[in-house]
């Protein structure tokens, strides 16, 4: 029973002490005066009776009345029913308030309720003060205490004869009972009954219909965001106008709330006085006047729910986590059924007459049943996961919240998380975990009705009958009675407030008031108590827990199969079937990424250590310790799947032996789990294992026999039941229900909670005594298994990984997670120390003891160990550390002992001849890095990484060989190798070996050859021999010289002077072997050009089959080839003579000479009538070091006058010409760029010379006559009149959108802009698509002579009209661009990791990003320009740069595509030789060969020219000798230092290192090949790899490739890989050993089948399978070896076949070299499949792309086509066969002016969009096209001259377009009516 009224209050208006216009409240009296003893008088009443401050009103307002609340210290809630008159101030106060009115005027009772606007201020005796009755209560019955001052209130008004003394007295005695559904009727004496009824239960709110009101004025979304926000403890402020509303709103909210309190601030109603308390930290539900908005805006983090104006406002810095989904939406549509039921049938057809809404009453109930359901739905199954930690004297239990998270499926769910983690949840664990209480409908709910709820789920009406069952339940909990509701209280008139009352409120007498109220007190104690007994009663657990969603496992849906392969593999290791087993064990570990096979994992490790079976043997060992680790890899620090915890029992049973006394336990193995160092993971296990022994302790000895066969019991935690025993834990869903009788813990904690009333008081005493040493064992028994599976094997190394994972976060981060308990961190020391290698083993065990006794301290205060014992836990902690730490030793010591598991045998690499090992094998393993082809990925095939093997370092390569760890793959080889010099980037990675999963140090080593070593080392490898394998790399990759490298190095590498390799030493260590290199270098090559007059290359320099050209005698070179007397003043020495006819012999001079540049007679004279002359100017390298010997000038140019002109220029690289066109004459010369003073100097500053000429001047005169000697020197041009200029060309349309550059087709982008382009074409506007108008578009009136030059450095020139050149300036990029495009590309072809999202796009988009293909585009654009300016007779000067990088790509670019003779093997590599190696491209410098180039990095900027010539291969395939494979091979070879060929960066240098007239020593010792060229030939003597069998040249050819972005390739020498053998350009290593005969099988079985598998990106496809031609030559070779006959040489028979094709083909008249191979199919001869049709004559070829005729054909058709549209796009890709012909038929067109009218096959295409016509339906010509575009209409026509006449005139239109009227007639009138149909049809889909 209970008062139901503490206290009564009379608050009145006081005046303020400071005098301010607000007054303050005042108690006028209280009853009773003193304090009861069970509940004090609550403070600052006041306050609360006017929340919006005390003021005085000009007018009598009604009666108000509200309920605030009030908190007190111990969390009680205190109702205050606060019912507000008005009465006449008296005088005094009058007095005190009058000079106050003015500045009232806009107070007065601002948010006061009912408050109305203030009068003007009105004469005295008209302002009225307010007066409050107070009710406090603890019991929340607003009606009965609204009543009841409603009655005090009515007996004053009205005068009744009553007194107020007893109505007081009696309320406040008045008593009645606190719940149990039990109603009383009370009287206070007025003649007034109130019935009271109380609730059924006590637990669940009463919301009367606060709920349903809520809903209403917020709506759905918003209640809900409210409510979350309200359970993940965020700050929640209502607002509102009324005061009653504001506390029904915050109880509504709380009502919804149920199961969980709310426990942090809670003030329904907070006054104006205290609105600081918003600003608090913590959590709140605070309700206030709307008129304080203003302050409520400020608040940065609280959500304000306007409850009048109905909106939610969320902050944006506060994020509400939502419910998780589905429940989310399930719970919104179930409200919206309850709230608006006629929602569902607003769209009926025939709606149902009336729908019964429920009452507003009912309606609360139905949607606090909606929640009701909704927290049954989330909590399903939490008594499962209570672990009972004590039952006496108290329960104590805690929630494991992980578990609950991982079986429910919530893991990544932030609200449930936040929700588990709060306070409100805590307490309901506490609350409502205790096994034996009395039970409310939640626990019946969430006890026996989730199955209903899931069977519901998808049916609403279902949901909604459950929802209104629940209603009844919570409304019946409320009223229990509902008929008996008889109130019969007396209220006031009507207005009776404003007549004016008798008197105001009188004052009571406190001792009448005193005396009721002790006359009851003394009944109360007479009377016995009425308390009805609680029933209690064992709470149901119900089901076991389900995910909220039943999510698929996607990948790992652990079918029946994987865990059947889990307990094979298992089975298999304990059999020792370990060959079995290992096949299994790659499956099993990839199975183990499921829930499922990890926990089968654990069932069986389980069963085999009940069998006695966990001392194994060391293969077995290694096993179970690799499925162990594989399955803790995935566990979350709080292992939500309770597979850590299943583990642990078996980690510290399974052993080894290791010698006698000295057993290694599996859990050394596994430490490396960041589970083991969460303290939350320990804590849950802990409790775990508690309620296991505390429940053993209370279980029948019978019922307890089985519970410890499992060792400790402890293994299913988290699993099972609630505290289940073991079996349970792990039992699968699905199979058969445990038995009765086992009762778990809570069962058992119940009946001892029934029983514990009726034991003695020594009983009690020996059960909690029980009870607190099981758990200090406990405690005892995890500290020892916390130190089993914190301190490392190696104690003594501090082992950085370990403490990263392990100690060091744990100690300072994870107590901010939830542990606060285990509070401060003792970490620092220990975190600053442990990275040293040499941090103290007691560091360590430092560590680990502050860990474990952390955990003691915070597990035995939860759960009431005693003092002492804890005490002594403390001391007994370090000696178990120390204990454990000396057992770790001895078993650390033996297990560096054990015999090395059986690795695989180290696979040596093949070397080649004069290649060393530096290094041998290290072990490593091979990683798969973001190229997914080796792992097995999207491109098919096995996983053949990662793979384990080793990795050698040579002299030349790093190798890596292996075999895949994935047994299931077989033994096939794995090799990945790249030159050492090729190395780009070196980095050191963290990986997991992809066998133990343990975490090892790697190295990820990426090159320019694209290849990409991702290694692991084995643990055998210490990280000093990984550090020496860098060092060396590093040391091999940068020599310090030159003559470092391998190219070099080889052959000292054979000298006698170094030892021999001993045999206790594994060889000299790498610093003694290189320094004897370099020192051998030194000594051979320095020998060589110091101190010999002579040219003698030693006797190591050796050319096999020499090329005819080199003379036999020796070349003597005199002394100026020493540095110090290479200077200009040198005279010509005699034996010049010989250095000349040596440099004569260079490319080229060859090449010179072949183009009729000049010739070079023994005197030196020259032949005047040329007009360039050979110029032996720089033979000693004086005028630039850069540049050849020989050098072509003009004629008229003294050799004295080009030193000066060179210092016009970059490097002194002056203008030389290197090629001339044959047919046009014109020349193409390169230069470096202008200095400042160059010629631009000369432009800008022409028109005023100064007088006196300075040397700046002179020289640029020199060059000023330089370049006219070079125009004058071309005989078309020597008197060239009008002409044109290029100065338009400019960077802005270098971009992609400019169109010219091409005299083909279109979709060619060129560089110039279009005005320019017409300029150059002398016509009118250009054609649609950029390309000029017919192949003699380039007229004669242009300069002689285009100086293409860098835009930056050609800025403000303005030319003179009368130069005879012009300067192009361009826009270009530098070496350091191409060097960051490399970059890029390197990244994307080769990716370090695999990408997040795999796709083609992710590829594509890398690629795009990398801009190389943009830079192919510009250098193509640039090319193609030049090849035009040339071909049609103007000269041009690239002048670029320094001069050796642009200017080289774009001039050996220019030659190839002008020149067929640079497109055969020989031309190829004679351009290179002249224009990359001669005219000094800086290979050594941009290739980084030595220590020196280190930082400038690799430029790449000749592969960028190989990719361009690979570029142009791709649309040309038959214009070239070569394959695309030597390109590949040219593009390796250059970065691999393998040949001096291109080492060093000028000619320059390459005599000063006597490397360059070194094919003339004597050539006695076989030695392998110097140079690229001459390897290339000798193999091209074996084998056809280099030549291209398609070619099949044109005539003077020249080529004009499609250069756009779209039109290029990604090279295959980026991307692809053979891990067969490596990479195949080092053709004696890539053939691998000749597979025996069939029929002589080493087996001696029958022959097997010749088929085999070819996998991609493992064996080398052009090898497996090669072309037909390949094969065929094979084949021949074969039979030849068959027949005993010595084999032909493949490029003999080649040549015959090709020979005997010629032949047959000549009777036809149509055998023409080009029909050679496929004289019936149409030549690929154009790129892009655009066929040729060959013409009856010969093969002049006709093309559909009219402008490019060759030289043969007319210009007439050239001219037809003169105007183009977009028609001409398709012709690239369509062939006249397969053309798209929409609608066609034969009509009759008229002729032009005065022609007849002549029947055509005409062709409407709409694809097109283009009326085509033929000659007759079979004639593959088109005669001519009407571009539909410029169709302006269709119309009917009238019959004209010459018409055919049998013809209706109905059958004639007309077409009409901009240009011309077209008149047709059709054979009849339907056929003409439907040719203008479709041509209508045809425009209007355009």
């Amino acid at each position: 029973m209970a008062r139901l009224a503490d206290y009564f209050v009379l608050v009145a208006f006081g005046p303020h002490p400071r005098g301010s216009g607000e007054g303050q409240g005042q108690i006028l009296q209280r009853f009773p005066e003193k304090d009861w003893e069970d509940n004090p008088f609550p403070q600052g009443i006041e306050l609360f009776c006017q929340p919006s401050g005390w003021q005085l009103c000009p007018e009598r307002n009604p009666p108000t009345f509200f309920v605030a609340v009030l908190t007190d210290i111990n969390s009680e809630r205190h109702y205050c029913a606060c019912l507000t008159f008005w009465e006449p101030v008296e005088p005094t106060q009058e007095e005190l308030c009058a000079r106050d009115a003015a500045e009232r005027d806009e107070e007065a009772d601002e948010g006061g309720p009912g408050a109305l606007p203030p009068p003007t201020p009105s004469p005295p005796g008209q302002l009225f003060a307010p007066k409050t009755l107070v009710l406090v209560s603890r019991l929340d019955h607003v009606e009965v205490f609204r009543n009841s001052l409603g009655l005090i209130y009515t007996i004053h008004v009205e005068g009744l004869n009553v007194g107020l003394e007893n109505v007081v007295g009696n309320l406040l005695t008045c008593v009645i009972p606190l719940a149990g559904g039990s109603q009383r009727t009370i009287s206070l004496g007025a003649g007034d009954r109130q019935v009271i009824q109380t609730p059924l239960t006590d637990s669940l709110p009463i919301s009367r219909c606060s709920v349903a009101l809520l809903f209403r004025q917020l709506g759905i979304t918003n209640v809900l965001s409210l409510f979350c926000a309200a359970l993940t403890e965020h700050k929640v402020l209502f607002l509102s106008r009324s005061y009653q509303r504001l506390s029904d709103a915050c109880r509504g909210l709380l009502a919804l709330l149920f199961p969980l309190r709310y426990s942090f601030t809670y003030v329904p109603i907070l006054p104006a006085r205290l609105l600081e308390v918003l600003s608090t930290p913590t959590p709140f539900i605070i309700g206030v006047n709307a008129a304080f908005q203003a302050e409520a805006q400020e608040l940065l983090d609280v959500i304000v729910a306007d409850l009048d104006g109905g909106t939610v406002t969320v902050p944006e810095c506060v994020h509400i986590p939502p419910l998780p989904e589905p429940l989310q939406s399930q719970t919104h549509s179930i409200l919206s059924m309850v709230l608006d039921p006629e929602l569902e049938l607003a769209d009926l057809a025939f709606p149902p007459p009336t729908t019964s809404i429920s009452s507003l009453k009912m309606q609360d109930k139905e949607l606090r049943a909606v929640f009701l359901r909704l927290f049954a739905q989330l909590l399903q199954g939490y008594r499962w996961c209570l672990h009972m930690v004590r039952i006496h004297p108290e329960p104590v239990i805690r929630f494991h919240k992980a578990a609950f998270l991982g079986q429910r499926g919530l893991v990544e769910d932030d609200f449930l998380m936040k929700v588990l983690e709060g306070m409100a949840f805590a307490g309901f664990v506490s609350e409502r975990g205790v096994p034996y209480r009395p039970t409310d409908l939640f626990d019946e709910l969430v006890a026996h009705e989730v199955a209903r709820m899931r069977a519901d789920e998808n049916h609403p009406q279902r949901v909604l009958r459950h929802v209104k069952e629940l209603a009844e339940q919570l409304y019946k909990n409320e009223n229990p009675y509902p008929a008996v509701a008889m109130h019969k209280v007396q209220r006031p008139g009507e207005a009776s407030h404003l007549r004016r009352a008798p008197r105001p409120f009188p004052r009571l007498d406190e001792g009448m008031v005193q005396w009721i109220v002790d006359q009851a007190t003394a009944k109360m104690q007479g009377a016995p108590p009425a308390v009805k007994a609680e029933k209690r009663t064992t709470v149901p657990s119900g089901p076991p827990m389900t995910a909220i969603v039943e999510r698929s496992g996607g990948l790992h849906g652990n079918s029946a199969r994987r865990l059947e392969v889990v307990r094979n593999c298992i089975s298999y290791v304990f059999e020792g079937k370990m060959l079995e087993a290992k096949k299994l064990l790659p499956a099993v570990l990839r199975a183990l990424k499921g829930r499922a096979a990890r926990r089968c994992l654990a069932q069986e490790l389980h069963l085999h250590v009940q069998q006695n079976r966990a001392v194994l043997d060391h293969q077995q060992f290694d096993f179970v310790v690799r499925m162990m680790n594989c399955c803790l890899q995935d566990c979350t620090s709080l292992d939500e799947h309770g597979i850590a915890a299943a583990l642990l029992p078996l980690v510290t049973a399974f052993c080894r032996k290791l010698s006698p006394g000295v057993t290694q336990f599996a859990y050394s193995c596994v430490q490396e789990h960041v589970v083991w160092s969460t303290p939350q993971f320990w804590e849950a296990m802990f409790y775990g294992d508690v309620q296991t022994h505390i429940r053993a302790l209370y279980l029948e000895p019978a019922e307890d026999r089985d519970s410890f066969s499992v060792c400790g019991g402890s293994l299913g935690r988290g699993m099972g039941g609630p505290g289940s025993r073991s079996p349970v834990a792990l039992r699968q869903v699905g199979e058969a229900p445990v038995q009765e009788d086992e009762r778990s813990a809570l069962d058992v904690a119940s009946e001892q909670r029934r029983l514990w009333p009726t034991l003695s008081r020594e009983k009690q005493q020996e059960l909690v005594q029980k009870e607190e040493s099981t758990v200090f064992s406990q405690a005892i028994h995890y500290a020892n298994r916390m130190s089993y599976l914190l301190l490392p094997l190696d104690s003594s190394k501090s082992r950085l990984l370990r403490e990263r994972a392990g100690l060091g976060e744990l100690e300072s981060a994870s107590n901010s997670l939830v542990t606060n308990s285990m509070a401060g961190s003792v970490a620092e020391s220990y975190d600053t120390e442990s990275g040293f290698e040499d941090a103290e083993t007691c560091d360590v065990a430092g560590a680990v003891v502050r860990f474990i006794n952390r955990f003691v301290d915070k597990v035995c205060t939860e759960s009431g160990v005693t003092s002492d014992h804890l005490k002594g836990l403390h001391v007994m902690v370090p000696d178990i550390v120390q204990m454990h730490i000396e057992t770790l030793e001895a078993v650390h010591r033996e297990s560096k002992r054990l015999p090395p598991i059986q690795k695989p045998k180290l696979l040596r690499p093949r070397l080649l001849p004069g290649e060393e090992c530096v290094l041998d094998g290290l072990r490593v393993y091979l990683l798969p890095d973001g190229r997914e082809e080796g792992a097995g990925g999207p491109g098919g095939g096995p996983a053949l990484l990662p793979a384990e093997g080793a990795v050698f370092l040579t002299t030349y390569r790093v190798i890596f060989t292996g075999m895949p760890t994935d047994p299931l793959v077989g033994e096939q080889v794995v090799v990945r190798s790249f030159p050492v010099a090729a190395l780009t980037k070196e980095k050191r990675v963290s990986v997991q070996t992809p066998v133990d999963q343990l975490l090892q140090d790697g190295l990820q080593l990426r090159s320019c050859t694209f290849q990409l070593l991702k290694m692991a080392f084995d643990e055998e490898v210490g990280s000093d021999s990984a550090e020496l394998f860098r060092k060396q790399l590093h040391k091999l990759r940068y020599p310090p010289d030159i003559r470092g490298t391998f190219a070099l190095s080889l052959g000292s590498a054979h000298t006698p002077g170094r030892p021999p390799r001993a045999n206790k030493d594994k060889g000299p260590s790498f610093r003694t072997l290189s320094r004897n290199l370099v020192k051998n270098a030194k000594k051979t090559i320095g020998r060589q050009y110091v101190t010999r007059k002579k040219y003698n290359p030693p006797s190591w320099e050796h050319r096999g089959q020499p090329p005819p050209e080199d003379q036999e005698d020796e070349i003597s070179v005199s002394e100026e080839l020493e540095p110090s007397t290479l200077t200009p003043s040198s005279a010509l020495k005699p034996s010049d003579r010989m250095t000349m006819s040596s440099l004569v012999e260079r490319a080229c001079c060859r090449d010179y000479q072949r183009l009729g540049l000049g010739t070079l007679s023994s005197s030196l004279s020259r032949a005047k009538s040329e007009p360039f002359r050979i110029s032996p100017v720089n033979r000693m390298y004086a005028i630039c070091r850069s540049y050849p010997g020989l050098l072509i000038v003009p004629q008229s140019v003294q050799d004295n006058a080009l030193q000066r002109v060179s210092r016009c220029y970059r490097q002194n690289r002056f203008p030389v010409v290197c090629w001339r066109s044959g047919r046009s004459k014109a020349v193409l010369l390169r230069s470096g760029g202008l200095h400042g003073k160059g010629v631009v100097g000369l432009f800008k500053a022409q028109n005023a010379p100064s007088p006196g000429q300075s040397q700046a001047d002179s020289s640029s005169l020199e060059q000023e006559k330089y370049l006219q000697a070079v125009v004058s020197s071309m005989p078309r041009y020597a008197d060239a009149s009008g002409r044109n200029t290029l100065s338009g060309f400019s960077s802005a349309h270098m971009g992609s959108h400019g169109k010219w550059g091409s005299v083909r087709a279109s979709g060619r982008s060129g560089g110039l802009s279009t005005d320019v382009g017409s300029r150059l074409a002398g016509v009118g506007p250009p054609q649609a698509n950029g390309a000029p108008p017919e192949p003699g578009f380039l007229r004669p009136q242009r300069a002689a002579l285009y100086i293409i030059g860098d835009k930056a450095q050609l800025k403000g020139v303005r030319p003179d009209p009368l130069q005879q050149w012009e300067l192009v300036p361009i826009e270009v990029f530098e070496a350091r661009q191409v060097k960051a495009s490399f970059k890029k590309l390197l990244k994307a072809c080769v990716p370090g990791c695999p990408a997040t999202e795999p796709s083609p796009a992710s590829f594509l988009r890398s690629l795009e990003d990398s801009e190389w293909l943009i830079q192919i585009h510009k250098l193509l654009q640039v090319s193609v320009l030049v090849v035009e300016l040339l071909d049609s007779g103007s000269s041009v000067l690239v002048s670029l740069e320094d001069g050796w990088d642009i200017t080289t790509q774009v001039v050996s670019l220019v030659q190839l595509l002008s020149d067929p003779f640079y497109r055969t093997l020989e031309g190829f590599r004679l351009l290179v030789e002249k224009e990359w190696l001669s005219f000094g491209h800086r290979f050594s410098h941009r290739g980084a060969h030595t220590l020196a180039g280190q930082s400038s990095g690799f430029t790449p900027v000749f592969l960028q020219f190989l990719d361009c010539v690979h570029q142009i291969h791709l649309q040309f395939p038959m214009e070239f000798e070569f394959s695309p494979f030597y390109l590949k091979f040219l593009g390796y070879h250059h970065v691999s230092r393998r040949f001096r060929t291109f080492l060093l960066d000028s000619d320059y240098e390459r005599i000063e290192l006597g490397l360059l007239y070194e094919e003339k020593g004597d050539r006695r010792a076989p030695q392998a090949c110097r140079s690229v060229w001459e390897y290339v030939e000798r193999l091209s003597k074996r084998t056809p790899v280099f030549h291209n069998y398609m070619y099949a040249p044109e005539d003077a050819e020249v080529l004009r490739p499609y250069s756009n972005v779209s039109n290029l390739k990604v090279w295959d020498f980026y991307t692809e890989e053979t891990l067969a053998e490596g990479p195949p350009y080092d053709w004696e290593l890539a053939q691998g050993p000749p597979e025996p005969p069939e029929e002589e099988r080493p087996d001696g079985g029958a022959p097997q089948s010749r088929r085999r598998v070819v996998w991609p990106c493992y064996d080398s496809r052009p090898r497996a399978q090669p072309d037909a031609i390949s094969r065929l030559l094979e084949e021949m070779q074969r039979l030849e070896t068959e027949l005993g006959r010595p084999p032909e040489r493949w490029k003999d028979a080649w040549d015959r076949v090709k020979a005997a094709q010629r032949l047959e083909g000549r009777p036809d008249g149509r055998g023409t070299p080009s029909s050679l191979l496929v004289s019936s199919v149409p030549h690929h001869r154009r790129s892009l499949g655009v066929y040729l049709q060959e013409g009856p004559v010969g093969s002049t070829l006709s093309l559909s792309l009219d402008s490019d005729q060759s030289s043969g054909s007319t210009a007439s058709s050239s001219r037809q086509a003169a105007r183009r549209s977009t028609s001409t796009l398709y012709s690239q890709f369509q062939t006249a066969e397969s053309e798209n012909r929409s609608y066609e038929g034969t009509l009759y067109k008229k002729g032009a002016f005065m022609k007849p009218w002549k029947a055509r096959w005409f062709v409407l295409d709409k694809t097109k969009h283009q009326l085509r016509y033929y000659d007759h339906r079979a004639d593959t010509e088109c005669k001519g096209v009407i571009d539909l575009a410029e169709v302006e209409a269709v119309a009917p026509g009238t019959p004209a001259m010459g018409a055919p006449k049998t013809v209706d005139e109905k059958a004639f239109f007309d077409v009409k377009t901009t240009r011309r009227v077209y008149n047709f007639c059709a054979q009849d009138v339907p056929s003409a009516q439907q040719w203008v149909d479709q041509i209508q049809s045809c425009l209007s889909d355009a």
